[in-house]
């Protein structure tokens, strides 16, 4: 695999989890109870973190001296790949959750696999992230079966949101060349195995939690070829501005 497919391949990941920590963020300050605006935020944390680390691989490999700042600061809009699930918007809070309920069922079997990647360090960072998003799935499952089988609003509002991003939850799992190309070298994984893992987590999480599972349609794609929906573009102008506005500012 050559190593402009291995960045490239590596920013797929990195972004994704970037752009859904900045989502999570977001709720800072706004959560429901107390207690779910700091899960929020610690989940946020987790996800920024996994995105740093794998930028300073990123930037390691290809050698121009730059760090982790230039890849989530001084990239635009169709220089991400992140997938289109993670830029769409907060909503309330089922919409929130039943988003990061369906990126972190892909992340656990995900990071898994990638734990016996060929690549040492990914294989490393994937075995240390693998703790903190298995977190994040416990405890967003447990909030779509509560507010699935909750009340009679709480489980509208939950089937809505399932149903709405549905749309977007094809991307993760879809493969392509450079995803081919990941998993024939070792670097990568199976896509496909990790879409049976991931199916039959939301269908028996959807199940417990009394909703009906949307039906397969066509999906949403474009993200990691760095086609994205308008969304991004917000999310990059509040992220970037204080970098882009003092490029010489010292944290």
């Amino acid at each position: 695999m050559e190593k402009n497919q291995e960045i490239e391949y590596l920013l797929r990941i990195a972004d994704s989890s970037l752009v859904m920590g900045q989502r999570l963020a977001e709720w800072c300050g706004h959560g429901p109870i107390l207690e779910e605006d700091i899960a929020m935020t610690n989940m946020s944390l987790d996800l920024i973190g996994q995105a740093r680390i794998l930028y300073a691989q990123i930037a390691e490999l290809e050698g121009e001296g730059r760090d982790e700042d230039f890849y989530a600061y001084r990239r635009d809009v169709f220089d991400f790949r992140n997938v289109l699930l993670c830029e769409q918007p907060n909503g309330d809070f089922a919409i929130t959750m039943a988003r990061q309920f369906y990126f972190s069922a892909f992340l656990v079997p995900f990071y898994h696999a990638l734990t016996s990647s060929s690549n040492d360090s990914l294989a490393a960072f994937a075995a240390k992230s693998l703790k903190e998003v298995n977190y994040h799935l416990k405890h967003t499952r447990d909030w779509v079966i509560r507010l699935g089988d909750g009340t009679k609003e709480s489980h509208e509002r939950m089937q809505t949101a399932i149903d709405a991003l549905w749309m977007y939850t094809g991307e993760m799992i879809e493969e392509d060349n450079l995803d081919l190309l990941a998993k024939e070298s070792g670097l990568g994984t199976d896509l496909y195995l990790i879409a049976e893992s991931w199916n039959q987590m939301v269908s028996s999480t959807l199940v417990e939690a009394t909703l009906t599972q949307p039906e397969s349609t066509w999906m949403q794609s474009g993200g990691k070829r760095g086609i994205h929906s308008e969304h991004l573009g917000f999310i990059l102008a509040e992220l970037q501005f204080l970098p882009r506005a003092y490029p010489d500012a010292k944290w």
